[in-house]
């Protein structure tokens, strides 16, 4: 890739880019682990790769770091390779999970056997939800239809439309359903989130709809699109396999949901756009997310840890995302961050990364309405103001009664 000066930029990380392939490589796996070991915690592998593999890799080669120089920004988004990486990612996990609806299928196989499948293939399938979001932010018919297509087997289809046009528009603000709030614990927001999400986007396809002239109930409704491709991708597997691998269905999409709006919570975790006195909110900028740049699961997961730049400048494809010092920094990647974020000691981690990002005015950040004055007094900041006692109404004057 040349510049106009004659430099040639050579990415380091080209032929990397192919361990983005892993993850529906590893939910083709636990069936031939079994077969092969015996073991038959194998059909956990998902588990076992998400939050215990990923992990240590990630410590041991550290962060990534590298960025892309401005000048190869065109050359890197118009070379194809990178669009096979996110198109290939689509046939490998409807592979998997084929062969899993034939498994869920078997007799031969123990409920807790089929738990732990539809477990590894819905954390599998929440990845699958990355790349769907990848494709969903691109231009071309073909990669909008492949990100609908990649969300049918999580049965998350408005995802594609909320996303793009409610997250991306409202993201760190009150309003924004996606963004987590400081205090707010995350069994509260997954709720909160998928509800608020699903309004949101129906009223933006609707309004959508509207201007266009098309009925809402229409083959020109891109959320009944994505949800019809769920439907049909359902009904084919329980037509070839039976009705009983129904319940597997449904809890390996439901793992996926959690897993993305687990991912959710902790990209935008108490971040806050200041809101002007015209009563806009300050631009988008990379401050609004918190950024990680770990390399093995930047790479796995087509850098959307590098969510600062990603929200900056939603137009980028993923090769050519950067890590920008002037995002807030997670501590970690997001395989650890989704475990503590299950855990009690979130708050106590992250609580004063927000404060401090603030200088120490916790009032600054995206703070749960519920438990505002509880954050103020943990934190610290500018106390709300005590609302005046009422005073008593004044005994009515002779005149007040003659009148």
């Amino acid at each position: 890739m040349a510049n106009p000066a004659g430099q040639v930029y050579r990415d380091p990380k080209r032929w990397l880019w192919l361990l983005s392939l892993m993850a529906p490589i590893c939910a083709l796996l636990p069936s031939t682990l079994v077969a092969l070991t015996g073991i038959k915690a194998f059909w956990w592998f998902g588990v076992f790769v998400i939050f215990v593999i990923v992990p240590a890799v990630d410590l041991i080669f550290g962060e990534d770091g590298i960025n892309p120089p401005n000048w190869a920004y065109r050359q890197l988004s118009n070379d194809k390779f990178y669009r096979w990486c996110t198109f290939l990612f689509i046939p490998l996990l409807f592979a998997a999970f084929a062969i899993a609806c034939y498994l869920w299928a078997d007799p031969a196989l123990s409920l807790l056997d089929k738990v732990g499948l539809a477990m590894t293939i819905g954390l599998f399938s929440g990845l699958g939800i990355n790349a769907a979001h990848e494709l969903g932010h691109r231009n071309t018919k073909l990669e909008k239809w492949l990100a609908k297509i990649a969300l049918a087997q999580s049965a998350y289809g408005h995802f594609f439309v909320e996303h793009n046009h409610g997250h991306h528009a409202r993201v760190a603000t009150p309003e924004d359903a996606a963004s987590s709030r400081l205090g707010e614990r995350l069994y509260e927001f997954i709720p909160r989130s998928i509800i608020f999400s699903l309004i949101s986007g129906w009223g933006l396809e609707m309004a959508r709809l509207r201007r266009r002239n098309h009925r809402v109930l229409s083959r020109h409704n891109e959320i009944l699109q994505a949800w019809a491709m769920t439907l049909v991708l359902f009904a084919v597997a329980i037509g070839l396999f039976g009705f009983a691998i129904f319940p597997y269905l449904v809890l390996q999409a439901a793992i996926a949901i959690i897993m993305l709006e687990n991912v959710n919570y902790i990209e935008h975790y108490g971040l806050c756009r200041a809101k002007r006195p015209d009563g806009r909110y300050d631009p988008i900028r990379p401050e609004h997310s918190w950024n990680s740049d770990q390399r093995v699961s930047n790479l796995m997961m087509f850098q959307v840890q590098r969510h600062s730049d990603h929200h900056a400048h939603p137009g980028r494809r993923y090769q050519t995302l950067r890590t920008l010092d002037e995002a807030p920094q997670s501590p970690y990647g997001y395989a650890p961050m989704l475990l503590l974020s299950m855990t009690p000691f979130w708050l106590r981690v992250m609580g004063p990364r927000v404060v401090a990002y603030y200088n120490g005015d916790v009032t600054r950040a995206n703070i749960a309405p519920q438990r505002r004055d509880k954050m103020i007094a943990r934190f610290g900041g500018p106390r709300p103001v005590p609302k005046p006692a009422a005073t008593p109404e004044a005994e009515p004057t002779s005149a007040d009664s003659a009148a």
